[in-house]
């Protein structure tokens, strides 16, 4: 495992990332991870994870990944920084002094987050680990066996040594189902599971697992998990970065065919104009540099990041009187507004809000790429 991470970085990876909330990556122990950073280290990657819990054990999880910076050598990210529960909000201001107190440290320790109250997840998120073991074949399987079934349904209401959506999200209408793979359940996008549950007459819990069985996918769902109080802690803060932990979508074609997170379209112009604009919670010049500067050079992107000579022109002009986020959980398939031009290595792709046709993009490759070229 070590070589392939070697491999990878000569090739131009950006380093290792971990999901260590969601089956197989759940399963990584702790030394496994930091021999996987050692190798990546040497090549300038960074360490990027989704903690191993980010509600009831949200303190240790961070602790983990400042072990494995401080081990490994290697520079570490958390992506989608939150406290997730209601039971956890509180911790929020603990979480935030441990990375602090790592940073003032000498760690290269930061995080990025999305600005929404809602997560989104499969709704396998909710399955505990054991149960998932073999992959989504052998948990259907389980899910149709009384015994396990029953099993299964006991850990999910009563057990918290897992990182448990469901529990987190607290009830059944925090959970919204945004995507289905059958085309029989794709009218059910869109509807929280206590709703799904009510029109079926069966328990919630009852319900999500027959629903895993007949759509015989993962299910996208959207959780209400966080406080919109530890956002705004979180927003000013130099070391977060913003992200929308989402793929590219478009209003149009096979996208509509899912509801995804309204982050996907909404979440930089959310920052710009709910919380600089609206809310005055940072500056303008702050909230860009950590959507440009700050996630380029962590992550070592050559040339790129800042409006200098000499750096690739990627650029974005929006009017900051304007911009917001349109999408929401209800129609999220909409498109933020003020944008008016964008150019990538400098091309314009967007004028005026219309795409150009062109398409200038380029790949790009980690700072340990062997014979690393622009």
């Amino acid at each position: 495992m070590r070589q392939l991470v070697e491999h990878a970085m000569r090739d131009g990876a950006l380093g290792i990332a971990s999901a260590l909330e969601y089956a197989p990556a759940y399963y990584a122990d702790t030394e496994e991870l930091i021999a996987l950073c050692k190798a990546a280290a040497p090549y300038q990657g960074k360490y990027i994870t989704h903690m191993r819990s980010e509600g009831i054990r949200l303190l240790e999880g961070i602790d983990e990944v400042i072990r494995i910076s401080r081990e490994a050598g290697i520079s570490a990210e958390i992506y989608h920084f939150k406290a997730a529960g209601k039971d956890n909000w509180n911790k929020m201001g603990a979480a935030i002094a441990k990375v602090q107190a790592a940073r003032d440290q000498g760690l290269a320790i930061t995080a990025d987050m999305y600005c929404y109250t809602a997560g989104a997840a499969a709704l396998t998120a909710c399955i505990p680990p054991w149960a998932m073991e073999g992959g989504e074949i052998a948990m259907r399987r389980r899910l149709r066996d009384p015994d396990q079934r029953h099993r299964i349904l006991d850990d999910i209401r009563n057990k918290t040594d897992w990182p448990n959506f469901y529990r987190n999200a607290g009830s059944p209408d925090k959970v919204l189902l945004i995507s289905f793979k059958q085309d029989t359940l794709k009218p059910l996008q869109g509807k929280t599971l206590a709703q799904i549950a009510q029109t079926r007459g069966k328990d919630p819990l009852e319900t999500l697992l027959d629903l895993l069985i007949e759509d015989e996918s993962s299910i996208g769902t959207a959780y209400f998990i966080t406080a919109e109080e530890n956002i705004r802690k979180l927003v000013g803060l130099p070391w977060i970065s913003f992200g929308s932990d989402e793929a590219a979508q478009a209003p149009e074609g096979v996208f509509l065919r899912s509801m995804p997170h309204p982050r996907a379209y909404g979440n930089f112009a959310r920052v710009l104009g709910k919380y600089v604009r609206e809310e005055k919670l940072l500056s303008l010049e702050a909230a860009i540099r950590k959507m440009t500067h700050l996630p380029a050079s962590n992550l070592g992107l050559d040339h790129r990041g800042l409006l200098k000579e000499g750096y690739f022109a990627d650029i974005v002009l929006f009017d900051p009187k304007t911009i917001a986020d349109k999408a929401t959980y209800e129609k999220p398939h909409q498109y933020a507004v003020g944008v008016k031009h964008v150019f990538v290595n400098g091309v314009q792709v967007l004028k005026d809000g219309t795409h150009t046709g062109a398409t200038p993009g380029r790949a790009l490759w980690g700072p340990g790429r062997i014979g690393n070229k622009r």
